[in-house]
């Protein structure tokens, strides 16, 4: 799947006032992010191992 038919979510612990938000979807190449603020932005593709690092770096 491409970014362009991606499934974006944001995480469940953001609030719905509109504040600054990562999204990310989960595609054929691994995982992609954008900020929900610029849906048409850019936006960075990593592999899932890579996206498995950052949270588990992000929860300690």
């Amino acid at each position: 799947m491409g970014l362009s038919r991606a499934t974006w979510r944001k995480s469940s612990r953001s609030s719905g006032n509109g504040g600054n938000c990562v999204e990310v979807a989960s595609l054929d190449s691994g995982i992609g992010l954008r900020d929900s603020k610029n849906p048409d932005g850019p936006k960075l593709v990593v592999s899932r191992n890579a996206f498995a690092a950052l949270v588990a770096d992000l929860k300690r």
